[in-house]
C-alpha cells in the first residue's frame, strides 16, 4: 500500500517496496509480448505503489520523427503530447540516454510544465533488447526532492527487466 503523501518513506522501506512491485510486475507481464500492454502495466502498478508519484508514464520515441517523444501509456493528469529530444527533463533523458533526477523542476533549464503542480521529477531511458532507445519513463511528484538514488536504481532495474 502506498504511503500518505506527506509521510517520509525511508530508503530501506522504499527499496523493499520497489523489490515487491518489481516481482509483481514480472509476474503479471510473464508471457505478454505487447509493448504497449507492458508500458501500461508498469505505469499503473508503479503509480499505485507510491503516493508521491503524481504523474507516471512513458514518452515513446516516434518512429516517424526519431528525434521526438510522443506521449504513451500513463497515469495522471494530461501529459504533454510531444517533446523534442533535448527539451525539458524527458528530452534530456532521451538525448543523453541517462536517467535524470531533478529535485526542483523549476530550476531545470527548459523545464516543460505539463502540470504546474509538479515539483520534482525522475526520467529514465527505456531500451529494447538491442540497446535502442524506445521511450523514456517519467515520474513527477508534487513534493520537492522526492526522488533519489534508490528510485533511480530500482526504476532502471525494472525497466531493463521489462523491456530489454
Amino acid at each position: 500500500m502506498a504511503e500518505a503523501f506527506n509521510e517520509t518513506i525511508l530508503p530501506a522501506e522504499k527499496a523493499e517496496r520497489y523489490a515487491a512491485v518489481a516481482e509483481q510486475i514480472a509476474a503479471v507481464l510473464d508471457g505478454e509480448p505487447n509493448r504497449v500492454a507492458r508500458m501500461a502495466t508498469v505505469a499503473s502498478m508503479l503509480a499505485s505503489s507510491f503516493a508521491h508519484y503524481f504523474w507516471t508514464g512513458f514518452y515513446v520515441v516516434d518512429p516517424e520523427r526519431p528525434d521526438e517523444l510522443v506521449v504513451g501509456p500513463y497515469q495522471g493528469s494530461l501529459g504533454c503530447m510531444r517533446i523534442a529530444f533535448g527539451r525539458g527533463v524527458c528530452g534530456a533523458a532521451a538525448a543523453t540516454r541517462t536517467t535524470q533526477v531533478v529535485a526542483d523542476v523549476h530550476a531545470f533549464p527548459g523545464h516543460i510544465a505539463c502540470d504546474s503542480r509538479s515539483a520534482s521529477e525522475i526520467v529514465a531511458p527505456v531500451f529494447d533488447p538491442a540497446g535502442k532507445l524506445i521511450a523514456v519513463f517519467d515520474v513527477d511528484s508534487e513534493a520537492p526532492a522526492a526522488f533519489d538514488g534508490v528510485d533511480r536504481a530500482w526504476l532502471e532495474k525494472i525497466l531493463a527487466a521489462t523491456f530489454s
